[in-house]
């Protein structure tokens, strides 16, 4: 579907923006092999791990390559993820490399969400991952541009069941005003449900 040349510049790209927008940070890029039978969703995948810093005081997880896996792809757009938690753990790249998988097959995108069957940190009630806009970080970091179209990242944001419950039947708009009215710490991995 894409030369392999094509993704390693999409790559470099959202690399670049990554570090451009965390001006300051320590970002750190790895590789993640997904396995044998799953390597080809998600060819080349690589975890950015960016640190507390001027921006965020929090540990910073996105995806490049994902990118390749979305279903509008092949007209120059796709999806990357970026996932916040309070410390450095590689249960995130983990997280994200779940979800990209995912992704590959399913086309995720804002408003959808996936249970993870545990919790995203040990003792959190948050076991579901919904994808939003990344409002911790902005529509700066939202929209990397790549030479033949754009890749939009998007929040992974840890929530519960029971707000899963309340988003069926309320709305995703509904929830995250709860959010708000709330003010939720969303990395913090004990924060009560809102729902």
């Amino acid at each position: 579907m894409f030369t392999s040349r094509r993704r390693q510049q999409a790559m470099a790209d959202v690399e670049t923006h990554v570090r451009g927008f965390f001006a300051g940070h320590v970002v750190t890029v790895d590789d993640y092999d997904l396995g044998v039978g799953r390597r080809g969703a998600v060819p080349d995948l690589r975890i950015l791990t960016v640190g507390p810093g001027p921006r965020a005081d929090s540990w910073t997880y996105v995806t490049a390559g994902c990118w390749s896996a979305s279903a509008s792809a092949a007209n120059g757009h796709g999806i990357e993820f970026v996932l916040s938690g309070p410390v450095r753990d590689e249960r995130f790249a983990d997280l994200l490399a779940m979800t990209s998988y995912y992704h590959a097959s399913h086309h995720l995108d804002l408003g959808h969400s996936l249970p993870i069957g545990e919790p995203w940190l040990p003792g959190s009630p948050c076991d579901h991952l919904m994808i939003s806009l990344p409002y911790l970080h902005g529509p700066d970091l939202e929209q990397c541009p790549l030479p033949d179209g754009h890749a939009r990242i998007l929040w992974l944001l840890p929530v519960t069941a029971a707000e899963m419950a309340y988003r069926r039947e309320h709305g995703h708009e509904a929830l995250e005003q709860l959010f708000d009215e709330q003010a939720i710490i969303p990395t913090d991995p004990l924060r009560a449900s809102v729902a």
